[in-house]
């Protein structure tokens, strides 16, 4: 079942075109990624599924319903945004207190959990919390929360290696438990893609990839060898990008990974995988026709 579903959603902002004829559905219990470059419509789309913005033309449902003033579909999702302003005279502990009235599938224990695992001072007032511990304050709240639609937006500006990847297992461990659909919005999509299951890719508003994240890491394979084998071998072949470095070079070449080791292999060339914020890096500063080649399952 479709959680959310987009047909051709277009927002403008006089003469900016933050999304452009989007369509795209994220079903029910899976983790998304939502990448795009900065200004990408990544903001927009988030802000249209949580009823904070009209879409200039097009459909946006979540859970089969318009979100915009829609107490069921609000209370059923949490929207966990980037540099979250909180008042400034509450503490963490109020934050957290509020919150728990507000979606029915809130857990205390959880919630008490988190605040030990990133040892979140409670009684601290807002302006005196370091962004790190702002973004914890986020991260309890979007995953104590459990709402059946949770979206972070760069959830964690300011923490640390260590708090980050609690927050990578928090999130994996509690979804296998309590599944829901995710969006995570991120630009460190290396430190991510081992949670993702799907990707929507967003560039200048438009979706320029939609598929599983296996999919798109087997899309393209690094070529590199002597400069001249390697624009031999990819002059024949859709190719998003080529650098050359004196004698050497590598291109990521699209195609069969299999047809492509075997091909370089016989032409002494050297393979490896491009990983998945390479692919990425690779498709939204590629001009080459035909670059995506990913489509939905």
């Amino acid at each position: 079942m479709n959680a959310i579903e987009l047909t051709n959603v277009s927002k403008h902002f006089r003469d900016v075109h933050a999304l452009d004829d989007v369509s795209v559905t994220f079903d029910e219990h899976r983790i998304y990624g939502l990448l795009g470059r900065n200004g990408a419509g990544k903001t927009t789309l988030m802000k249209l599924l949580t009823g904070q913005q009209f879409a200039t033309s097009g459909s946006v449902r979540v859970f089969g319903e318009n979100p915009v003033e829609s107490a069921r579909v609000l209370s059923r999702t949490s929207f966990i945004q980037e540099s979250q302003k909180y008042p400034e005279q509450f503490r963490a502990s109020d934050l957290l207190d509020i919150t728990a009235g507000l979606y029915p599938e809130w857990d205390a224990d959880f919630a008490a959990q988190l605040v030990d695992d990133f040892r979140l001072p409670v009684k601290r007032v807002i302006p005196k919390l370091s962004r790190g511990q702002l973004s914890a304050v986020g991260i309890i709240i979007g995953l104590a929360s459990r709402a059946p639609l949770t979206i972070f937006d760069e959830p964690y500006l300011g923490l640390d290696v260590v708090a980050r990847r609690l927050f990578f297992d928090r999130l994996l461990a509690d979804f296998g438990e309590h599944p829901r659909t995710v969006l995570l919005s991120t630009h460190h999509i290396d430190e991510v893609s081992k949670l993702l299951e799907h990707v929507v890719l967003l560039d200048e508003g438009r979706v320029l990839a939609d598929a599983s994240v296996d999919e798109l890491r087997s899309a393209a394979t690094e070529v590199s060898g002597r400069a001249s084998d390697v624009r031999a071998f990819a002059a024949d072949r859709e190719t998003l990008q080529l650098q050359t470095l004196g004698s050497l070079a590598t291109a990521a070449v699209l195609g069969d990974r299999t047809e492509i080791v075997a091909a370089t292999s016989a032409a002494g060339l050297d393979t490896a995988p491009v990983s998945l914020q390479d692919y990425i890096v690779h498709l939204t500063t590629s001009a080459a026709p035909g670059a995506v080649t990913a489509g939905k399952e």
